[in-house]
C-alpha cells in the first residue's frame, strides 16, 4: 500500500509514510470488509460513514506539516484510523465523533492497540473543543459546504494549518488554510459535515 498507493502518488513525508505502514488498517474496519482493508478506496463502517482511502488519509496528514510536538484536533473520528495515523506524527490527538456507536468503537480499538495519546470525544465536531483549544493543527474528515466552520478557525493557533474538504458534489475540494491563506489541493468526495448531536 505504502509504495503503490502513497509514495508513487506523491506522498513524500517519511514520517507520514512510516505511520501509514505501522497502523493496522484492518483493525479499523468491520469484519465483513476486512479483506478489503488495504484497497485503494473508501469502505463503509456503519452509521452511513466511511473510512477514507489510504491516500487521502496520508495526504491530509501530510498537509498539516506535523513535526512531532503538536496537538491536533480531528473532526470526524469515524473508525479511529485517521486519529491512529495522526498519533504517530504528533504528540496528542483529540478526535470528535457525533455518532455514539462509532465513538465507542473507535475508543475501544484505539485503547486495545495502545494509542495512548489519542482522546476520543463525542459531540458536534463543527464546534471544535473550546475546553482543549488552541490546536496546532486541525483536520476535518467531512465536507463543510460553505467552508471551514469559523469555530474551528478560531481554535487554531495563528501559524497552524487546517485541512478540510469544502463544497458539494462535483465542486467538492480539499483545501488547506494556513496563515489566513486558502490553498486548493485536490478534488475529493467525503460524507457531509453535519452540525449538532447525532
Amino acid at each position: 500500500m505504502v509504495e503503490r498507493q502513497l509514495r508513487r502518488r506523491g506522498i513524500a513525508d517519511e514520517a507520514v509514510l512510516r505511520a501509514m505502514e505501522r497502523v493496522p488498517r484492518e483493525r479499523f474496519v468491520p469484519a465483513a470488509v476486512r479483506s478489503h482493508a488495504y484497497r485503494d478506496g473508501a469502505l463503509a463502517i456503519g452509521s452511513d460513514q466511511t473510512i477514507s482511502q489510504p491516500w487521502i488519509v496520508a495526504r491530509m496528514t501530510e498537509l498539516l506539516g506535523l513535526r512531532g510536538p503538536e496537538r491536533v484536533l480531528e473532526v470526524g473520528t469515524g473508525s479511529g484510523y485517521g486519529a491512529a495515523v495522526l498519533s504517530r506524527v504528533c504528540s496528542h490527538v483529540v478526535t470528535v465523533e457525533r455518532h455514539a456507536d462509532l465513538a465507542l468503537a473507535a475508543r475501544t480499538v484505539l485503547a486495545d492497540l495502545d494509542y495512548l495519546n489519542v482522546e476520543v470525544r463525542e459531540g458536534d465536531g463543527a464546534l471544535g473543543l473550546v475546553d482543549r483549544a488552541p490546536f496546532d493543527a486541525i483536520v476535518v474528515a467531512a465536507t463543510a459546504k460553505h467552508g471551514p466552520p469559523q469555530a474551528l478557525l478560531d481554535q487554531l493557533v495563528p501559524e497552524g494549518a487546517l485541512v478540510c474538504p469544502v463544497g458539494r458534489g462535483k465542486h467538492e475540494r480539499l483545501v488547506r488554510v494556513r496563515d489566513g491563506a486558502v490553498e486548493d489541493v485536490a478534488a475529493v468526495r467525503f460524507v457531509p459535515l453535519v452540525e449538532g448531536e447525532a
